[in-house]
């Protein structure tokens, strides 16, 4: 493991330099935060904004906390991470799969190519009752919501990525003996790594979005039916309250995937 004495003085002034950055771009960001709140905590006690409507994060602060005491919100919580990991984890295998097969069959892809796209292009919100009546409610039907988002534009991405592997590459497995399987896993597959990790960060978002869009139809648990739950009865605070767990949400489950990029990057 190299120590500060094998670096040449310009590289640890780099060094120094991209710490500086990352170490701005944090406190920037939670500057940021922390002026939108006051801000919005200003608005809201000076009647400049309707506090009923708009709620404030000393409000909302007090509807979470009493949401914790009764231990509901960890109830609601709990069945949101599970549907969108369940959902997140089955587009990443579906797509894969299915791309895959498309990149081993040019026919099928030729076939298959102006269904996908329609499908991707469809809003998915129109399929939920549809789903509904296939399904039912139940966590089924939510999970299936979740896949149905994210799913069409995935295998899209993955088959795209597997397309524009460098030709010269696939041409030299070949000369040298090698079948379409061992150029598939050998070559596509380690070459096509960045765009799966790429593309599972963009899913695991789609994955979420999916999920709330199933609950608030056929959910009697989860953070999308105390939203609407919230907006039925008028109990705004506790509506904001979940729209910001959702955003912290959505933003650790793309940090944890940015995390696995980091880690493989370092590999390489």
């Amino acid at each position: 493991m190299k120590t500060t004495e094998n670096y040449s003085p310009a590289q640890l002034e780099f060094m120094r330099r991209h710490k500086r950055h990352h170490r701005f771009i944090r406190y920037a960001r939670l500057t940021l935060l922390i002026l939108f709140l006051a801000l919005w905590e200003f608005c809201a006690d000076r009647h400049i904004i309707d506090s009923f409507f708009f709620s404030s994060p000393s409000r909302v602060a007090d509807c979470f906390v009493s949401m914790v005491k009764d231990r509901s919100l960890f109830l609601h919580i709990g069945v949101t991470l599970l549907e969108t990991v369940a959902s997140f984890l089955l587009v990443v295998f579906l797509s894969l799969l299915a791309a895959t097969l498309l990149w081993y069959s040019r026919k099928l892809s030729e076939i298959l190519e102006p269904y996908l796209v329609v499908l991707n292009s469809l809003p998915k919100s129109a399929l939920a009752p549809l789903l509904i009546v296939w399904l039912g409610t139940g966590i089924n039907t939510i999970i299936v919501a979740g896949i149905s988002v994210a799913i069409f534009g995935a295998i899209i991405s993955l088959y795209t990525g597997f397309l524009q592997v460098d030709p010269e590459k696939l041409k030299l497995i070949t000369t040298l003996g090698g079948s379409k399987k061992d150029t598939f896993f050998k070559v596509v597959l380690p070459a096509c790594v960045p765009t799966i990790l790429s593309t599972m960060k963009v899913n695991i978002g789609l994955a979420l979005v999916g999920v709330i869009i199933g609950e608030f139809l056929a959910a009697r648990r989860g953070l999308g039916y105390l939203i609407i739950y919230g907006s039925q009865v008028f109990q705004l605070n506790m509506l904001i309250t979940s729209i910001l767990i959702l955003c912290a949400i959505a933003m650790a489950l793309y940090q944890i995937i940015q995390w696995l990029e980091h880690c493989y990057k370092k590999r390489i």
